[in-house]
């Protein structure tokens, strides 16, 4: 990918959000971008494998955990879920686990940290509304961008 955030913030600064650096970089796509669609739920993945399960169509999935440290959200199963369904990247205020394995994938990842436990399965959550964190406000249908540099948020495509 040839856009560069650093690139994207100085042509169009007064139009973005730039999230706060809190998360890790997992996957093997460092850069990644796209057209954003919102979990919110708390300790239960069951909907991130259910929109990761669907076409992705190049988008990102972000998913509010709840910034919670007590089990993973996303695993390598999940994280191949979102390749074989085309889909750019996930990011995860939370965890996630099988680093090494989501490693090795053709995805961009980031997430607060790894743990090793499971989520519960509930089937309990929200899809496609605003989610705050990071100091920022993710839209759907807006569009995120994410490098090494970091990850802003703009209403309309930039690259």
């Amino acid at each position: 990918m040839a856009f560069l955030t650093t690139d994207l913030c100085d042509a169009h600064s007064e139009h973005l959000q730039i999230a706060a650096p809190i998360f890790k970089s997992y996957g093997g796509e460092p850069r990644f971008y796209g057209r954003i669609v919102t979990l919110k739920l708390f300790e239960d993945n069951s909907l991130v494998r259910t929109a990761l399960s669907e076409p992705g169509e190049g988008k990102v999935l972000v998913v509010d955990g709840g910034a919670s440290m007590r089990c993973a959200l996303v695993g390598d199963q999940i994280a191949a879920l979102a390749v074989d369904n085309h889909w750019a990247g996930i990011i995860v205020n939370g965890c996630i686990r099988d680093s090494v394995a989501i490693n090795a994938l053709p995805i961009g990842v980031r997430a607060l940290n790894t743990h090793p436990l499971k989520s519960v399965k509930r089937g309990v959550g929200e899809k496609n509304l605003t989610v705050y964190f990071a100091d920022v406000h993710f839209h759907p249908n807006d569009y995120v961008y994410v490098d090494e540099d970091g990850i802003i948020l703009s209403a309309s495509a930039l690259w």
